[in-house]
């Protein structure tokens, strides 16, 4: 097989980047590893605490202002009632790309710059740790394949579309279980069904059917799969066939009979991001947004240079742990707003505890 290359997958993807209409979008930065990282978020405007939140991460050579241009966040973000986060990968010289084991460059922590972002919006937005959602299209279906393994005990429920699960990655055991849906299309040349790109006349990760192969055994499914197939009402030459699989932790593979490299949506028989979002609410299947008692206590600024405001609904004691789990403090929080000073800590991530047993990250710059 020929070796990718990849200015060839930046060439081929750019060509396939959706166009639209240009919608106003507020790009914030979050420093990770010395690295001002950009991502958009999108709050409904109407809200409690506690939201629901999905990620959805772009493909290769794609970027936030497009995305911005093609989907109306924040309409869905309303329509949805959820927070929705859109991360941006770096730009690698070769566009912006993620680094995922396999077809990236090894040199960037996108997993640890994800979910760090995760940490952060959820303590600063009280955000529902119990629904994390994620979705990505090409590359950022592959960076979702790769989080549900790695990173499936923290996520409640993944729908990767038109990625793969790449060969280094398929060695892996998955931390943990996690709802799969995983889209993809039959006439796919850029990431073949097979796993084989005609495009880049190489393979690019395994194929849909070993993919599928995978989550079962991780999700505990036996039997034969439920076959629907949706229906087939304009004439656009596909046919979309779910397979839901009888499974510990649900699985479901939407088949998309004559699908190319596309995100579908407006005139077609379905739209992708409502097939995702009926998948991550449960519907015709057990609700997958969970109930959960927020943290009951604030802190900001979240990454701090040390000096923290903790306001608290309640009194509580809490305790501070680093990453090896060694107890740095205890300290008695009355309710309202207090102050600690944390500047002789050193640089990283710690793990704050309230006496109810919830917990938060801090992040010391």
């Amino acid at each position: 097989m020929k070796p990718i290359s990849i200015k060839q997958i930046i060439t081929i993807f750019s060509l396939l980047l959706l166009s639209g209409t240009t919608l106003r979008a507020q790009t914030e930065t979050f420093e990770w590893q010395g690295v001002m990282r950009q991502y958009n978020m999108h709050i409904p405007a109407q809200h409690a605490d506690c939201l629901p939140v999905m990620f959805f991460l772009h493909g290769l050579g794609d970027n936030l202002t497009h995305l911005e241009q093609e989907f109306n966040f924040t309409q869905l973000a309303d329509d949805f009632g959820w927070a929705i986060v859109l991360p941006q990968a770096l730009n690698l010289g070769f566009g912006n790309m993620w680094d995922v084991p396999g077809i990236g460059s090894g040199n960037v922590d996108d997993e640890g710059f994800i979910m760090s972002l995760l940490d952060t919006l959820t303590v600063r937005h009280n955000l529902n740790p119990d629904s994390v959602f994620f979705t990505g299209f090409s590359m950022g279906g592959f960076m979702t394949h790769l989080l549900a393994i790695k990173q499936g005990n923290r996520i409640t429920a993944c729908a990767p579309v038109s990625g793969l699960i790449t060969i280094p990655l398929a060695n892996l055991t998955p931390v943990a279980p996690v709802r799969m849906l995983h889209i993809h299309g039959t006439n796919d040349n850029v990431v073949g069904y097979n796993g084989y790109s005609i495009a880049f006349g190489s393979t690019l990760g395994i194929s849909v059917d070993k993919i599928i192969e995978y989550w079962q055994n991780a999700n505990g499914c036996s039997g034969n799969p439920q076959i629907d197939s949706l229906p087939d009402i304009y004439n656009d030459g596909l046919r979309f066939v779910r397979y839901s699989y009888n499974c510990d932790t649900d699985l479901q593979h939407l088949k998309v009979i004559g699908g190319t490299h596309t995100w579908y949506f407006n005139g077609h028989d379905v739209s992708y991001l409502q097939i995702i979002h009926d998948f991550f609410t449960g519907t015709n299947l057990p609700s997958a947004i969970e109930d959960h008692d927020c943290i009951p206590i604030r802190i900001t600024p979240n990454p701090t240079d040390g000096v923290i405001s903790v306001e608290a609904e309640y009194a509580t004691e809490i305790t501070l742990f680093d990453m090896q789990g060694h107890i740095i403090l205890r300290h008695h929080l009355d309710a309202g707003v207090s102050h600690l000073d944390l500047r002789h800590l050193s640089s990283g991530i710690y793990t704050l505890r309230t006496q109810s047993g919830e917990t938060m990250k801090v992040i010391i710059k």
